[in-house]
């Protein structure tokens, strides 16, 4: 099967990047092309395309274009550029930090698609964030409180452990899971039903 292939078009050369990176661990397969100019996606074959994450500065003047593959485009937004674009386009706010970022991702994945088979790989794949172990039942319990946004302190009052505990764990789910990201953890606990995205 071949990977899908994203397009993000922006100026913006360092936003781009870190949107190539968040896409690489919603979507592990797939192949991000960035392009700064309008000019030079639509000279590309835009029917390979999976979708479009486009700045709301490249969309406006050439809305008409995009209305076209309106399903596939998601909005790239600074600040409230929402209220001047055409009605029915997805959006992603890109003024936030990385976490926001993957919960917004993940929202916009349960939203923008709705049906089975259409969310991004890492939530469609259970494991394709794993580790080769998996948690403990008391590991997932903590994974759900970072995700959450609590402190050690707060995670180890709420299991009736000790702070030492809660970093003794956290320890151990990077070990198993080979990363100690937030958004990744966050990635691994909302594929599994552990936590709601509405929780984050």
């Amino acid at each position: 099967m071949t990977p899908p292939r994203i397009a993000v078009l922006t100026s913006d050369t360092l936003s781009a990047l870190g949107l190539t990176a968040i896409i690489g661990r919603m979507m592990p397969r797939a192949e991000t092309v960035i392009f700064t100019r309008f000019e030079d996606l639509v000279a590309s074959d835009d029917t390979a395309f999976f979708h479009f994450f486009v700045s709301a500065g490249h969309l406006l003047p050439h809305a008409a274009w995009f209305l076209q593959r309106q399903r596939r485009v998601i909005v790239l937004l600074h600040g409230d550029e929402a209220a001047l674009l055409p009605e029915g386009f997805h959006t992603l706010n890109v003024c936030q930090d990385e976490e926001g970022l993957v919960r917004d991702f993940l929202r916009l994945s349960r939203s923008a698609h709705g049906r089975p088979g259409s969310e991004p790989e890492a939530v469609r794949r259970a494991g394709a964030i794993t580790g080769r172990s998996a948690l403990t039942p008391r590991e997932r319990e903590v994974v759900c409180g970072v995700v959450e946004g609590l402190r050690n302190k707060e995670i180890a009052a709420r299991l009736g452990v000790t702070e030492a505990t809660v970093i003794s764990h956290r320890k151990n789910i990077a070990a198993k899971l080979s990363t100690s990201a937030v958004s990744s953890w966050t990635i691994y606990a909302v594929s599994r039903g552990w936590i709601k995205i509405e929780q984050i």
